[in-house]
């Protein structure tokens, strides 16, 4: 199989690769030598297309977020997400279905605060939630036999240092095990299905 990954040079990104090692992954992020791409950007998703050429896979590792208290987030900093994790996984969605196999997927990212909000979280929350309801009405729109997934991880083991005092009481799991939902959606045959790893 051949899956383009994209965000291919973080944390979670690298253990996807490891993970669906035994398959040929074209590792994509804004940084790569080979394939760069900037997900805000749609002719830099359509050039990173046109050189993968047809895939049996997308998946996607990537988005920024802004995280900040509310009452002093201002609406450019709302949109950060917005244009970044939430638009930029849909355009790669939307462009990238032309670029699948029949019987391909697509599997997005969104995460845990979809579900169970933090303090200065209300991008994230707003962004995720968002995210899985494209996902779960793309899945009846897709032709060719294509299906599309989200995973929602929790905070990552690997980031607990740096993350932890946001998620107070929550279980952080490793990027090992968040990895094997995005091998799940690759390999299975679901569709519309967010799978949450908590």
């Amino acid at each position: 199989m051949k899956i383009l990954l994209v965000g291919a040079s973080g944390t979670l990104g690298r253990a996807i690769a490891q993970t669906l090692s035994h398959h040929e992954v074209l590792a994509a992020s804004r940084n790569s030598a080979q394939f760069p791409v900037d997900i805000t950007d749609d002719a830099s998703v359509s050039a990173l297309l046109r050189k993968t050429g047809k895939v049996d896979a997308i998946v996607s590792a990537a988005g920024v977020l802004h995280f900040g208290p509310l009452p002093e987030m201002s609406p450019a900093q709302f949109s950060i997400g917005l244009n970044d994790k939430l638009l930029g996984q849909v355009r790669l969605a939307l462009l990238g279905q032309h670029a699948l196999n029949d019987g391909g997927s697509i599997t997005l990212t969104t995460g845990i605060v979809a579900d169970e909000p933090i303090r200065a979280g209300a991008n994230a929350s707003a962004v995720n939630r968002a995210l899985e309801g494209f996902v779960q009405g793309a899945a009846f729109e897709l032709q060719r036999g294509l299906r599309i997934n989200a995973v929602s991880p929790s905070v990552l083991t690997e980031s607990w240092a740096d993350y932890g005092p946001f998620f107070p009481g929550f279980e952080p799991v490793t990027a090992a095990r968040a990895a094997l939902a995005y091998q799940r959606s690759v390999e299975g045959v679901q569709s519309g299905r967010v799978y949450r790893v908590w």
